[in-house]
């Protein structure tokens, strides 16, 4: 007869004694539960498999056997092949889920974290202690109340910095909008909002930071420094309540979601090889609605604020976010702007004096424009700039002389109103007659 031999715990060898005992009826049942800190159900059932199976019955029957959660060696190979190939710079949690929906692997997020740290490829992010401490603000109440907005410079993509102009719905954590350029420039950010206005509507309010010495002094940027006055100006033109936060804090929703997007996205624009803003922006209208499924929440009250607008909103809208800048007319009529004289036409459509106000609106287009009194002027650009001593005789510029229009004399307007005028002379004459006859 073969002998087996029983590995058993020092825990398992108290209980052993305890459980014979009981058995010989050294001990009651009583006694036992307390030994062993078991309760006394459990001493029953110790007992009764002590007695059918002896003092194997003390061992757990899973003991030695493979777990039926054990994961098979050839999975867990695939799994390494594929986080050290395409998945070498992904977290635990994001790794796992392209695991899962690309590859088909189904492994839980805590054993690719022990996966990657055997590897040597998870790398634990530092995080930074915070000295002040800001008050957390509640969301807010409805869909389209308040748009938290920011540009976002990073390497998304390939080796130069490019922007990521991003737009957040405070109440539902949703990205309502987001586009790669450049740079956050006025004229960027006037074509973000330009699109974003067409794709949902005016929103109540929009919250931005006054830009940091980072954003106004870096290398990409154009107008920069003038683009939270120009934005002020438009948002407050057609209603829409512009909040600048003092710290990036006070925003903390979209900064967060920028941080998000710059581990996920980052990753999943270079699993789909993508080099060029335009492919990025491509990308962006498949990827945001899968993201915001993930990640938004349902917002407090279910109504949208958003105002819809029109044809007849949307042209002045273009009037109303351009680059717009106060000059002077000169005493030839001319106006300087930007290394530039335009010399204005002699006929305008409203009277046009020396040293009036006008506004030059540079828009999105490229066309600029000379505003006076809600009338664009006419001009032309000068090849250089005009001698300094000229003579202007002309004290005003005036509207253009409609040519007046002198029908023949067949005409039936014409022929009509020369009857009724030979009619009329015939009828003066009888009075005249008439009165002279009494």
């Amino acid at each position: 007869m073969t002998q087996k031999l029983i590995s058993m715990t020092k825990k398992e060898l108290e209980r052993s004694n305890v459980i014979q005992n009981l058995i010989d009826g050294k001990i009651n049942g009583t006694d036992a539960s307390k030994q062993i800190d078991l309760s006394i159900r459990q001493i029953r059932r110790i007992k009764a498999n002590v007695k059918k199976h002896g003092i194997i019955g003390l061992i757990h029957a899973s003991r030695g056997k493979q777990s039926n959660r054990k994961l098979q060696n050839n999975l867990i190979e695939r799994a390494k092949k594929y986080l050290k190939e395409k998945y070498y710079d992904f977290g635990p949690t994001f790794a796992s889920e392209k695991l899962l929906k690309v590859e088909k692997i189904n492994i839980n997020r805590e054993t690719i974290r022990i996966i990657l740290d055997k590897m040597g490829l998870r790398k634990i992010k530092q995080r930074k202690q915070s000295k002040n401490r800001h008050v957390w603000r509640a969301r807010k109440d409805n869909y389209g109340e308040m748009q938290q907005f920011d540009g976002s410079y990073h390497i998304w993509f390939g080796d130069e910095e490019t922007c990521l102009l991003l737009s957040v719905d405070d109440a539902t954590g949703k990205i309502t909008y987001a586009k790669f350029d450049i740079n956050e420039s006025a004229k960027t950010v006037f074509k973000f909002w330009l699109e974003y206005f067409d794709k949902h509507g005016l929103p109540l309010s929009i919250y931005l930071d006054k830009f940091s010495t980072y954003k106004i002094n870096h290398k990409n940027a154009v107008d920069n420094k003038d683009m939270i006055t120009q934005f002020q100006r438009a948002t407050n033109q057609i209603g829409v309540k512009l909040i600048t936060a003092h710290s990036p804090q006070a925003k903390g929703r979209v900064e967060r979601m920028n941080g998000t997007l710059q581990d996920r996205l980052v990753k999943e624009l270079r699993l789909a090889g993508i080099t060029t803003i335009d492919e990025a922006n491509k990308f962006l209208e498949e990827y945001i609605p899968k993201f915001n499924a993930k990640f938004a929440v349902v917002p407090q009250r279910g109504k949208d604020l958003h105002k819809k607008i029109n044809n007849i909103v949307r042209e002045k809208l273009l009037q109303i976010f351009s680059i717009q800048n106060a000059r002077k007319i000169n005493n030839d009529y001319t106006v300087r702007f930007e290394n530039n004289y335009f010399q204005l036409d002699e006929q305008q459509p409203t009277t046009v004096y020396k040293k009036d106000s006008v506004i030059i609106e540079e828009h999105l287009d490229g066309e600029i424009k000379i505003n006076l009194k809600e009338h664009y002027l006419n001009y032309k650009i000068l090849p250089e700039r005009p001698q300094k001593e000229i003579n202007i005789k002309l004290a005003a510029l005036t509207r253009q002389k409609q040519n007046s229009y002198k029908p023949p004399i067949d005409h039936p307007w014409r022929t009509q109103f020369l009857f009724n005028r030979r009619k009329n002379k015939a009828t003066g004459c009888v009075l005249t007659n008439a009165i002279k006859s009494e």
